[in-house]
């Protein structure tokens, strides 16, 4: 499976030259580990991955034991290993470093010795189990890995030439013409099977939609355990939001509404069963911003948020199930759009999903003005430039997963905010257009943004 991420890790190679480490921190199953190994095997003449997860307990108190002793430390790791690492030419791999939090409170020495580079890959890094007691080290740089986006899926369906063209038509607000039935019908196969790299292969091996399914459920039987033995005091709010979010999406605001859990539910309840799952890259979590102006951080409510699943094929597979799997029939509904169902929840999350791998915060704008109506409105998605400037920094965008749909919200959005907006953005599942002031964009244009 070919990464975009690689990119980053041979950029960190040669522009640190070993003085951090790196963190790659992501969801379980979103390739973490095999993108680390084909990193090392490919640009060091040798490495050592470490799996804490199966590491016999002598191999974890040598953190413990000579913190203080990188010879020996070192030393013991390639007898354990049975390799010769060579300095300045090798890599140690610290694979599930959470469940050795000492070895990474290690890096600090070992960067220092700079002998070997050091990379380390974990899942629910911050949570207090996984940090408690422990330094972190100033000397680790950290980069987030997600599901695979749309272009990587189409690498893995063996199409290198669809994406560079999206781009193109995108960056010149041309119309894709005759090439957009083809790219949406690719995009709806990327919103049935997901971005998890297991389910992908599948895919791409068998085009057996079944098979498919059968992969993501046995990956969402491993998170469900993963709340069971990691959330701790939380397990039960985890758990209780975890599984309500697809009766979340479905109503037609989106919002996370704590009284679906209990009457007298109170975010102060859950506001840490919220992080333990932000936290662990299960969940995509969209706070609303008080005002779309500068810094959508500075006006962040987070009383008032929408969350998604971190891969829209997880969301379809658990919240279509019947008898514990998706049928072949309801996939091939849902390939052509004949599903009798509002499909507004899968595109709104797969777009919240594309737009955080794009490497953007989740904001959307709400206002229930009960005396004005003006501005009363709810924007999907609010994005900001990189490049912050004085005026016109947000894009406001509103997800449609249908033909016939209304635009009441962003043009009062554009009318109130005008001077602080950039341009206002229309995903649909039609072609590229400029109309009224507004850029329509067909959703698989979505990670351009």
């Amino acid at each position: 499976m070919r990464r975009k991420i690689y990119d980053q890790l041979v950029q960190w190679k040669r522009e640190k030259d070993g003085t951090t480490a790196l963190m790659i921190e992501g969801a379980r199953r979103v390739g973490k580990s095999y993108i680390a190994e084909e990193f090392a095997r490919n640009e060091y003449d040798s490495y050592i991955l470490i799996d804490f997860s199966k590491v016999p307990k002598r191999v974890k108190d040598w953190f413990d034991e000579y913190l203080e002793d990188v010879d020996t430390l070192l030393q013991n790791i390639q007898l354990h290993y049975k390799k010769q690492l060579t300095p300045r030419r090798s890599l140690i791999i610290f694979d599930e470093v959470q469940k050795c939090p000492r070895a990474r409170e290690a890096i600090k020495s070992l960067v220092a010795d700079h002998r070997f580079d050091y990379l380390e890959t974990g899942s629910l890094i911050s949570i207090k189990k996984n940090v408690d007691g422990i330094l972190i080290p100033s000397e680790e740089d950290g980069i987030d890995m997600y599901p695979m986006d749309f272009e990587e899926f189409l690498w893995a369906m063996g199409n290198e030439v669809m994406m560079p063209y999206i781009r193109e038509r995108f960056e010149k607000l041309q119309p894709m013409g005759e090439f957009h039935r083809e790219a949406l019908h690719y995009f709806r196969q990327y919103l049935i099977v997901g971005g998890m790299p297991q389910a992908v292969a599948e895919y791409a091996a068998s085009r057996d939609f079944t098979k498919v399914d059968a992969v993501k459920r046995q990956i969402l039987r491993l998170y469900k355990n993963d709340i069971k033995k990691y959330a701790g005091g939380a397990t039960a709010r985890v758990s209780a939001i975890y599984d309500a979010i697809p009766g979340q999406l479905q109503k037609k605001e989106k919002k996370f509404v704590l009284a679906a859990l209990k009457d007298d539910a109170r975010m102060r309840e859950y506001d840490s069963a919220f992080f333990w799952l932000e936290d662990s890259k299960m969940v995509n979590i969209c706070y609303n911003t008080t005002a779309p102006n500068i810094g959508l951080q500075l006006n962040e409510d987070r009383t008032v948020l929408k969350c998604y699943y971190c891969d829209t094929g997880l969301l379809i597979s658990l919240a279509f199930s019947a008898r514990g799997i998706v049928t072949n029939e309801i996939y091939q509904k849902l390939m052509f759009g004949k599903l009798e169902i509002d499909e507004g929840m899968l595109v709104e999350n797969i777009v919240a999903q594309m737009l955080k791998a794009a490497g953007n915060e989740l904001f959307f704008y709400s206002n229930y003005d009960k005396e004005e109506a003006e501005n009363r409105m709810q924007v999907d998605f609010l994005v900001q430039k990189e490049v912050v400037t004085s005026r016109h920094n947000i894009s406001p965008i509103e997800v449609k997963s249908g033909s016939g749909y209304t635009l009441t919200s962003i043009n009062k959005c554009i009318k109130k905010f005008k001077e602080y907006l950039s341009t206002p953005y229309v995903l649909h599942t039609k072609d590229v257009e400029q109309k009224d002031g507004l850029v329509y964009l067909p959703l698989y244009m979505t990670q351009l943004l």
